[in-house]
């Protein structure tokens, strides 16, 4: 019969004091084109863009990227609500009045008899 204390010698015993903290991304230096526009110091904005692809298919990656964003964290949840499509709204409406503004300031001047 084998007991646990038979086996103790081939099982190593690692002393611990304490846990170790665990590495955080900060930790790693991020070249600047690999960096988030909120985390771009005003002075590195210049090289930062200059590092951005605005060609055709670059710029459909971007908005294919923020989408794909947007949809996970407000669409694509477990337990939602009503915000994330509340914001697309409010967007939608907010576009919408601003592509439309010229026309309804000039209805608005106008007089009507």
């Amino acid at each position: 019969m084998t007991s646990h204390n038979a086996l103790s010698p081939f099982i190593p015993i690692i002393p611990c004091s304490k846990p170790s903290a665990p590495v955080k991304m900060a930790d790693r230096p991020v070249s600047l084109a690999e960096k988030r526009l909120m985390d771009v110091k005003l002075n590195e904005l210049g090289a930062w863009l200059g590092g951005r692809d605005f060609t055709p298919n670059g710029v459909l990656s971007a908005i294919r990227r923020g989408h794909d964003r947007y949809y996970n964290k407000y669409i694509n949840v477990k337990k939602g609500g009503i915000g994330g499509v509340a914001m697309l709204l409010v967007g939608y409406v907010a576009i919408s009045y601003l592509w439309e503004y010229d026309h309804i300031k000039h209805d608005r001047w106008r007089k009507y008899h």
